[in-house]
């Protein structure tokens, strides 16, 4: 019975082992497949005509990130 948990904890723990060693040695955050909605074609996820606070503010920081980084 014991075998059944700790098969899958040793695989999970070499698993994130395995990925810590490549941020570690690249320095390289995990990042996600390129896919979601703006693989679809979609630029949001709501219908609404204008944008909420909330993404107001956080393109405003893409901006400014952006901005920063060109200079």
């Amino acid at each position: 019975m014991l075998t059944v948990f700790f098969a899958p904890l040793v695989l999970f723990l070499l698993v994130i082992g395995g990925m810590s060693l490549g941020y570690l040695f690249k320095r390289k955050s995990l990042q996600g497949s390129g896919g979601g909605i703006t693989a679809l074609g979609m630029e949001k996820v709501c219908h609404c005509p204008e944008p909420c606070k909330t993404r107001k503010k956080r393109e405003a920081k893409a901006a400014l990130r952006n901005k920063q980084r060109i200079f």
